[in-house]
């Protein structure tokens, strides 16, 4: 059995491991609404969102060529397992290190800083695809913003339809609503974070030669990703449930829809256009727009504020952990 052939299984192993984890970690984005207003109780809203998070990641596969080849270029990689290796232990490092202290990370920053900051460890700057690279960035920093303001545009919406309709009846509709729009955002959600995990196997699959450089995402890569977000998200995160779902604002039902139709409609369109987005920071984004069109000081803005610091510092503090990691490995496997 040779060494490469043994990088590659652990580089598999560890991106299973990182989509489990994500599953668990990002699982309270897509149902944290629903499980604050009470539409959903925690056990039915989480296998809800298991069971449609696999449904949305066996769905597409373009995020994941995104990741393939729009950061680096395979074949330009110097140790190009040890590579993503590294990056994928400092993307789990960091995911569960947010976890831990319940901060909506998010997985798609440490994940895409991970991989630059090996990728440089190894190869110096001129590894990176930089249009590929930029064009990702882009959309990890724009999305939020189109994130927050759609939010807030569907609630004031809604505050004029609804206006004179009685509350108490109103939350109580669309408490149902809202278990179709947790679905619905259940099921973006996979179709985007699920995909990132598919990229980097295709990738080591590529650095190693095992795929062709045009190669599609493998079947089993696509439905063992799946299958392992799905897992992750049947455990649950109740610590971001908790950030999410109550320390943000007070969420009622038509706050939740409103939110929940924000999230699902931005990470759509990033899937559509194949670019991988923060769901986390989407999502939590989207909830911003909406309480701060039902009232601006009903927002809790340290909470806010926590959240677009670690948005802030995810990228380059992966990267970091990611290049050290490398160094590490690089001692032990030449």
């Amino acid at each position: 059995m040779s060494f490469i052939f043994i990088l590659t299984i652990l580089i598999v192993i560890g991106a299973l491991v990182f989509d489990f984890i994500n599953g668990f970690h990002d699982t309270a984005n897509a149902i944290a609404t629903s499980v604050s207003t009470k539409a959903l109780k925690p056990r039915q809203a989480i296998l809800l969102a298991a069971t449609m998070n696999f449904i949305g990641a066996m769905t597409f596969t373009g995020v994941a060529k995104s990741i393939t080849k729009d950061i680096v270029n395979p074949f330009a990689l110097s140790h190009g397992s040890v590579v993503i290796l590294a990056a994928l232990l400092s993307a789990i490092a960091w995911n569960l290190i947010t976890w831990y202290f319940g901060i909506p990370s998010s997985s798609s920053h440490a994940i895409i800083g991970s991989i630059a900051g090996a990728a440089i460890a190894a190869g110096g700057f001129s590894v990176l695809n930089y249009s590929g690279f930029i064009k990702i960035i882009e959309a990890l920093i724009l999305s939020p913003i189109l994130a927050f303001v759609l939010g807030y545009i569907i609630y004031s919406i809604f505050k004029v339809v609804f206006r004179n309709f009685n509350l108490t009846k109103t939350n109580r509709n669309f408490r149902f609503i809202q278990i179709g729009t947790a679905a619905l955002q259940s099921y973006s959600h996979g179709t985007n974070d699920a995909q990132k995990s598919m990229g980097i196997i295709t990738l080591a699959l590529i650095a190693n030669q095992y795929l062709p450089a045009n190669a599609e995402i493998p079947l089993w890569v696509q439905a063992s990703c799946a299958l392992a977000m799905g897992l992750g998200t049947s455990i649950g995160g109740w610590k971001i449930i908790k950030t999410v779902g109550g320390k943000i604002m007070k969420i009622r039902p038509i706050n939740g829809v409103a939110a929940d139709l924000t999230g699902a409609a931005i990470i759509f369109g990033a899937t559509y256009i194949h670019l991988p987005v923060s769901t986390t920071h989407v999502i939590s984004s989207g909830i911003l727009g909406v309480g701060s069109a039902h009232r601006i000081k009903g927002v809790k803005w340290d909470t806010a504020q926590r959240m677009i610091i670690t948005w802030v510092i995810t990228l380059p503090i992966s990267a970091l952990i990611a290049a050290s990691i490398y160094y590490i490995l690089h001692l032990f496997i030449k």
